[in-house]
């Protein structure tokens, strides 16, 4: 018997070794990608000026994880004529990277931006060796003055090829014009101007960030008049199929009745197959009845194979407060819990807006619109994949919470917490008549019943 128990306990532990080690870590780091910065390298730039550069993209490069299955770096520097620097495939070690970087030596000349790009997707693109699979092709083209020959038809060709163009000005002599022409739509999201180029270390973990949402959020979520990047999750577990539909917060709208024999559990990696960017806006319309009121229960969770939290909203009933998990450097996971005496208002059987605007360096709570508190975070990993994602489960448990759920989602873009707005909860919005009248209206005016249920003050 005892033989058995222990021929028993051995076989556990070998499947749970197995299950840990066969779990996949993703993030920007080593999501797969083309990327390609096209320099200015032209009388106007300078040597001084071109070392700024130079280190610029060796920071930004740092980023990501450099080799044949991950991100691969190419380097084209311009002017008169366009020069490759460092071809994509060459290198496949960060450092190996870094030192070809530092070496480049400055050209000087003219500036044909409009000839750089067009050698880039043809000579650059095209040579790769995964050019003809799905990996996310990107350009980054920084230039300091108005080119000398087209560039519009240059990058509009370079699209037709999947190739996301960003632009970043520098100093006065550039055009806006030109910096659009060049990069894609939307401009605020592509098209960056500084004033001269120490000015480009000041958006260098922007510019991180947004490389990061083009290799990790491919799918975009309709929002108003725009589409923004991110992760509709009630899509991702296909929630049509296994809750009922009901009425939402107001007439007309659409939500969803989970109920206990519904299981909402999907695998991660067909949900964010690469992981989470570093910074994201954990946004969800809910609302939640008695006894759920009284309980503690994971609203979101994304779990390792082996069970370890990976990222998790927890709604906790028994002291009013809300608990954001995330992963940790060297302790697997953290937490960071939100004990305003705001948040008691969740928990009051209404419908509900509720925002987690996640950084780097800390985490943010909204509750319908208005800022309750922000938590310190300590460095982060990128998530194990592997295993499932989940919503509406008891904390530590895999039964189902009843609740009811109009929106939950992920925003890639952090500068979507702003444009986040509780226009949908017509029991908490009220418009007043003041000098920003016009703005809260136009703010809402995707809710057609706006007028018909929003209380009007006049003083």
């Amino acid at each position: 018997m005892k033989l058995v128990l222990n021929s028993f306990l051995l076989l556990l532990l070998q499947e749970f070794s197995t299950a840990v080690k066969d779990d996949v870590r993703s993030s920007c780091r080593t999501a797969p990608n083309d990327l390609v910065f096209i320099l200015d390298g032209s009388f106007s730039v300078g040597p001084e000026n071109f070392e700024i550069v130079k280190n610029w993209i060796v920071n930004i490069s740092s980023s990501f994880e450099i080799g044949t299955t991950f991100t691969q770096v190419g380097v084209i520097q311009y002017s008169d004529d366009p020069l490759l620097e460092i071809p994509l495939d060459k290198y496949r070690s960060n450092e190996d990277l870094m030192k070809a970087m530092e070496a480049i030596l400055y050209r000087g000349g003219n500036t044909r931006t409009g000839k750089a790009i067009t050698f880039g997707v043809n000579y650059v693109f095209a040579t790769s060796t995964r050019a003809a699979n799905a990996v996310t092709k990107v350009a980054v083209v920084l230039t300091d003055g108005k080119s000398q020959d087209d560039v519009k038809d240059s990058a509009e060709e370079a699209r037709k090829k999947k190739i996301i163009l960003f632009a970043i000005g520098v100093g006065q002599e550039i055009e806006d014009a030109e910096l659009q022409a060049i990069a894609n739509k939307p401009s605020s999201t592509y098209v960056f101007h500084v004033e001269d180029y120490s000015g480009i270390t000041k958006i260098r973990e922007t510019i991180k960030q947004k490389l990061c949402e083009e290799t990790v959020c491919p799918t975009r979520i309709p929002v108003a008049a725009r589409d923004e990047k991110g992760f509709d999750i009630l899509v991702g577990l296909d929630i049509r199929k296994k809750a009922s539909k009901i009425e939402g917060s107001y007439h007309g709208k659409k939500a969803y009745r989970v109920a206990s024999q519904n299981d909402l559990t999907e695998k991660t990696s067909d949900i964010f197959p690469d992981g989470l960017p570093p910074s994201y806006v954990f946004v969800t319309t809910l609302r939640f009845k008695r006894p759920v009121t009284k309980e503690k229960w994971d609203l979101w969770r994304i779990l390792a194979l082996d069970g370890t939290i990976q990222t998790a909203v927890t709604l906790n009933g028994e002291d009013y407060t809300v608990i954001f998990h995330t992963t940790h450097k060297t302790n697997d996971t953290q937490s960071v819990t939100f004990m305003s005496p705001l948040i008691k208002a969740l928990f009051d059987e209404n419908w509900h807006l509720l925002r987690v605007l996640v950084t780097e360096r800390d985490a943010t709570l909204y509750l319908d619109d208005k800022l309750i508190e922000t938590r310190q975070l300590e460095p982060v990993l990128g998530i194990f994949i592997s295993g499932r994602t989940q919503i509406g489960k008891y904390f530590g448990k895999e039964a189902t919470v009843p609740f009811e759920v109009q929106k939950l989602r992920i925003y890639c873009d952090p500068e979507q917490n702003q444009r986040e707005t509780a226009c949908e909860i017509p029991a908490v919005v009220s418009i007043t008549l003041h000098r920003s009248f016009i703005v809260t209206l136009t703010s809402c005016k995707h809710n057609p019943y706006l007028l018909y249920y929003f209380p009007i003050k006049v003083h």
